[in-house]
Formats: C-alpha cells, structure tokens, sequence
C-alpha cells in the first residue's frame, strides 16, 4: 500500500492558522504561535488526537441573560451549538460534527421537532472521528433522518424511496458514476422497510423496527440477491468497489478546495478500507498532506467564522443576534438547503456577504477601544491585535495604513477609526478565507 504524501515545507504561524481555521473555528489569542512552536507533526496530533472534551468557559445565554432553550425555542438550537464551537478544547470533534450535519444533511423544516434534531447532531459528535461504517448504520435508524426521508413510511408493498436513493447518491457511491441503477434504489427501497415513528403535534412518538411491515422476500441489489434487510443495504453500499472513492474525495472536499491526485487518492483510498472504514486516519492524512497547506485559500462557512471571531476574543454566546445573521450570511445550523447540504463553494454572493459584515461589526463592538492612539500605523496594530493578531497579507496592512490616515486626516476621532479598522479586520479577505 503506498503511503499518502506529507508536507515537508515551513511550518509556522500562517500554517497554524491555516490548519486551526480549517480543522476548527480558528485560534484563541496566542494559539497559533503555540501550536507553531509544537512542529508539525505534533501541531496536527494536537487537533486529531485532543485531550478528553470539554466546554471552557461560561454557559451560553440569549438576550438579557436568559438561558438557552434547545430543544424548544427556535433559534437557541443554532445558538447552543454555536457555544460549543466556541468553548471546545476539541475542535475538531465539532468541526467534523458540522462537516456529518451537511453530508447527512437532516432540516428541522422536515423533521418538525429541535430535540430529535439535536439528538442527531448528538450522534454525529459521537461519531465525528470513528467508523464510517457505525455512522452510516447510525444515520440509517436516526429518527430525524427517517422523517426527513420518509424512513417511517417504507412499508411492506408501498416502499418509499428516498432514503435508498440518497444513500447511494449522496452518502456513500455519488451520482452519474455507474454506481447504481434505479433497479438497485427500488430493491434498496424494499430492504429498508420496517421503520416506524413519527412526530405529532410536536409529540415525539416511540421509534422502532416493526417486522410485520418489513418486507422479507428476496431482494437484488449490485448484482446479488438475498433476503436482504436494512443493515444489509448499509453494508452493501460500503462494499461497493466505488464506496471508497467516493468517500475518501468528498471528505477531502471539505478541507482542501483542489482535487487530490491519483496517487494521493488512491493511497487515501487504501488508508481508509484497510483501517474498516475509519474515518480519523484519513482526516490525520488529509491534515498533514502538502496540498492542505499549498492549496488556494477557501471561504469560510459563516458559522465557522462567526464562532472563530468570537472565538478569538473571548466572547461567550450572549445575544439571539448570532443565529438571525448567520442564516442572513446562508448557514442556519439544523436547516441545510436540501439534502445535498451546503455547497461549500458559494458562500458569498451580495446578499450573504452583507450579513458577514454585520457578524464582524457586532463582534467588533465587543469591548469598544476607550481610548485610541493618534498615530494611524498604532490605530492599525491596536485593530489587528484585537483579533489575536492573524497574518495579514502586505496589500491588507498597506490599505488599512491608508485608509486610518486618510480618517485622521479628515479629523475622524482615534477611537472612531480604530473601531472602523476592527470591522474592516474581520471583514477582508484575510481573514474571510483560510
């Protein structure tokens, strides 16, 4: 089996940021020169083999201090996950948890209940770095996913074929590669009958396999025929000769922007079937591969970077504001699109980056500078420190010293610049990508 290639070039405080951005929800004031200062290797461990989870720091609150409410008022759903991004010592565990929430891509507008839907992220964080193969068996029972895709109502003589068809198109073999036919997604259909539950009223009733309404007759799925039943449809779709390929490119989708090339994919390919369809070898892989740190710079996703700036400062969750403008910027948590997820390569468009500018301001607001030096290159430093001092590219720093002396120039207040340049900080392309 060849190996997956490893990078070997600098690694420093622009290569910290980079994996912490990527792999998590950025750096804490001086993390990313103490990550540096770990190496390379050891860098990467730090964030695929963390210390036991746990939330630092004090409990999320909506407005005027009051106590979130998950599971029953709209909104603090996106607002408790949102904390946990920030207060993680294990970001990746979270960071992996929103990559499952977009490829197993469940909505509240579907499902009708904020509880069964936290139950399933529940899950996802359970499983952010074991088997595929447990998550997939796992997603296939989950009460939310079997009412957004109408698990419940695949029955014996009336099979519904939603989930049959999505397992194979999005979970795990793709669209248009041969891997499938839609023979294969009615007899998956059949296999998966049995289910049942439901929500009514917002009532959560009880969830269960019921063999009277399965249908046990003999099925052919890729080509084999068996009395095939639910857990036999999720084994089949991972022994598919194309389950790997597809895998492994997709979740190296969600952190490098380019495709890997054929050796890199195939000895991915390898790592994963020869480890029984572990998932942390391969992210580890993909984290220490030279691509992740030579690729293009990506966008971030509006909930990554609004949990990293508040991240950043210290902010804890303390106002509903965060969940209004993350779905203005095109990511509520618990309502993907569809059930293809969020295209990860259209964050921005005019409406979007609007509320990206808001999520900045509002974070830059917190704890307003009282007084603000005169000299524009100390307004810059002060604004830049703020965020814990990221990496700036040279055209950043030189248009953020123009545009402080053009403002003092004009006789704005120091402070009034200062707090200008903080959001012009958190907004520019430096900071928006990673």
């Amino acid at each position: 089996m060849s190996s997956v290639p490893e990078y070997r070039g600098p690694f420093g405080k622009a290569q910290a940021e980079r994996l912490l951005w990527r792999a998590g929800f950025g750096a804490k004031a001086g993390e990313a020169d103490a990550l540096a200062k770990l190496g390379f290797k050891h860098a990467v461990h730090a964030l695929t083999r963390p210390a036991p989870y746990q939330l630092v720091g004090p409990a999320p609150t909506a407005d005027r201090g009051r106590p979130l409410a998950p599971a029953a008022v709209l909104g603090d759903d996106h607002l408790s996950w949102l904390d946990r991004m920030i207060r993680t010592n294990a970001p990746l565990i979270e960071r992996m948890t929103l990559v499952w929430h977009s490829w197993f891509a469940t909505s509240n507008l579907g499902v009708g209940s904020q509880q069964l839907m936290l139950n399933q992220v529940d899950m996802f964080r359970g499983n952010a770095l074991g088997k595929f193969s447990d998550l997939f068996m796992n997603v296939t029972e989950d009460p939310a996913m079997l009412i957004w895709l109408n698990g419940n109502q695949n029955v014996k003589g009336h099979p519904n074929e939603n989930y049959a068809r999505e397992m194979m198109e999005l979970f795990s073999l793709g669209a248009d590669r041969g891997a499938y036919t839609e023979t294969d997604v009615r007899e998956q259909a059949r296999a998966l009958t049995g289910w049942t539950g439901g929500v009514n009223k917002g009532v959560i009733g009880s969830f269960g396999f019921n063999p009277a309404r399965h249908d046990s007759g003999s099925k052919t799925i890729f080509g084999q025929t068996g009395n095939f039943a639910w857990q036999d449809s999720v084994n089949l779709c991972l022994s598919h000769p194309m389950h790997p390929s597809y895998f492994t490119g997709k979740l190296w989708s969600y952190f490098v922007p380019t495709p890997p090339d054929a050796a890199t994919a195939g000895a991915l390919q390898s790592l994963y079937t020869s480890t029984g369809f572990d998932v942390h070898p391969v992210v580890e892989a993909i984290l220490q591969h030279p691509d992740f740190y030579s690729s293009p710079r990506m966008v971030k996703p509006p909930v990554v970077l609004n949990a990293g700036l508040l991240r950043t400062i210290g902010r804890p969750i303390d106002t509903s504001v965060w969940t209004t403008l993350s779905a203005a910027a095109g990511q509520q948590l618990f309502y993907p699109p569809d059930v293809g997820g969020w295209d990860y390569t259209r964050w921005l468009d005019t409406a979007t980056w609007r509320a990206r500018w808001f999520i900045a301001a509002l974070a830059a607001a917190t704890n307003p500078p009282a007084a603000s030096p005169g000299d524009p290159a100390l307004l810059v430093a002060a604004a830049t420190s703020f965020w814990g001092d990221p990496t700036l590219s040279g055209q950043t720093q030189s248009l953020l010293l123009s545009f402080a002396t053009a403002q003092l120039k004009r006789k704005a207040s120091p402070t009034d610049v200062e707090t200008a340049l903080r959001r012009l900080v958190a907004s520019c392309p430096d900071l928006q990508t990673a």
